[in-house]
């Protein structure tokens, strides 16, 4: 009990009322005010906006995609109306885009039912045409799901395999990334990466050639080879310079593109990578190459696995692990073995101060496979390079510490 004139669980939820829906709704509500329903803005002042609104626990994004998320089930469209509307309203808090309220939707025609989210559409469109955003005329059959892309093949040889993720934004892309993969992975290694930096820029992925769904013609490959390769797709898609971001093998070709084709490499990341190996590690590429020949890809699988990934990694994700051993078997051994004569063979330590665009190497701290030392070279022989070390982190860093990797990532492309 207080006896303080001053209802602070009403001015509270007032407060919130007004931050979530803005003043011009709330005014009309109180003004609208009578002896018969007074009592009832109170209560839902008092009990929805401050006892529930008011509670920290989730953003208030968080509760709006709920509440939408729950109208739509119950079919209850003017509170829904309400809700798109204040959401829609600049610079609101806990305000969303078109594209956050489509997902919204979107996730309410599996939970809810496809007839409720196409209710939902209309509604929301009807809001948004009201409000002047814009909806220009788009065929179904061209939409690509926006966490994969559009797939496509090059037309040149051997084709490559790639896909490409347009800015969610709507506005012209920021910068082109390209996302190069490891060995005996592909493309999809990145999603996670890819659809982060989708929200500004276009961002490429692609599978090398021996790799996922990209062919695997026969001989052994270089690391020249690997590089043209990638300027081939870049220069059949016309993206003019780009963003590099590549991790082990990728961070090899990414270094040869970027010494062979500088004009197509506006900057360079390098990530748990190496520039050349001493003379044992290439004959050790010499007998994996040996063993996939003769036994296949299985025979090794184990032994990359623990290179790839932590101990205490695999044993706390064995299902994420287990996804890259069945991706690792289903490589095409030729191509597999192709491109391993060419991680084997990587020499470009001498040539790397040749490399002129911006250069963020990533290290994983428990990296086996290409140990911190190797970034620390290819750091020290580019100018201005930068290297970033990721506490437990070893080859795969990417796919093992995803948010760490990420923020390297996007601190290096803040302002580029």
């Amino acid at each position: 009990m207080t006896y303080d004139p001053f209802d602070h669980d009403f001015e509270r939820g007032l407060q919130n009322r007004r931050t979530i829906l803005g003043d011009d709704w709330v005014d009309r509500s109180l003004n609208n005010a009578n002896a018969f329903n007074a009592d009832f803005q109170n209560l839902i002042t008092r009990f929805a906006w401050n006892e529930i609104w008011g509670r920290p626990g989730l953003e208030y994004k968080t509760r709006r995609a709920i509440v939408l998320s729950i109208t739509i089930a119950l079919g209850r469209w003017e509170e829904f109306e309400l809700h798109v509307r204040a959401a829609l309203r600049p610079g609101a808090d806990g305000g969303m885009t078109p594209d956050e309220l489509k997902e919204v939707l979107m996730q309410s025609a599996i939970y809810a039912g496809v007839p409720a989210a196409n209710t939902a559409f209309a509604h929301t469109q009807a809001i948004l045409r009201e409000m002047n955003h814009p909806l220009s005329p788009t065929q179904p059959g061209t939409v690509p799901h926006p966490g994969v892309g559009h797939e496509r093949r090059t037309a040149s040889r051997p084709a490559l395999h790639y896909t490409i993720r347009e800015p969610r934004n709507g506005q012209p892309p920021r910068r082109t990334v390209v996302l190069s993969h490891a060995l005996g992975m592909d493309l999809s290694m990145w999603d996670g990466l890819a659809t982060l930096l989708a929200g500004d820029s276009r961002v490429i992925a692609y599978d090398h050639r021996g790799h996922g769904g990209s062919e695997a013609p026969e001989g052994a490959y270089d690391m020249a080879a690997l590089a043209d390769d990638a300027a081939r797709l870049l220069l059949e898609l016309d993206t003019g310079p780009v963003t590099w971001i590549g991790l082990s093998m990728g961070g090899m070709v990414g270094q040869e593109l970027a010494l062979r084709h500088p004009a197509l490499v506006q900057a360079l990341v390098i990530a748990n990578s190496s520039s050349g190996y001493p003379e044992a590690a290439r004959d050790a590429w010499k007998q994996r190459i040996a063993t996939v020949r003769e036994q296949g890809i299985e025979a090794i699988a184990d032994t990359v696995m623990g290179r790839y990934f932590h101990d205490a990694f695999r044993a706390t994700h064995g299902g994420t692990v287990a996804r890259w051993r069945r991706r690792l078997t289903s490589t095409d051994p030729v191509g597999y073995a192709g491109c391993c004569h060419a991680v084997g063979n990587v020499d470009t330590t001498a040539r790397l101060s040749a490399i002129a665009a911006p250069v963020l190497v990533i290290a994983g701290e428990l990296d086996q496979g290409a140990p911190v030392a190797m970034s620390q070279t290819i750091a020290d022989a580019i100018p201005g390079a930068q290297l970033v070390v990721l506490p437990d982190a070893s080859h795969i860093a990417a796919i093992e510490q995803p948010a760490a990797f990420a923020r390297a990532i996007q601190a290096f492309l803040e302002n580029r």
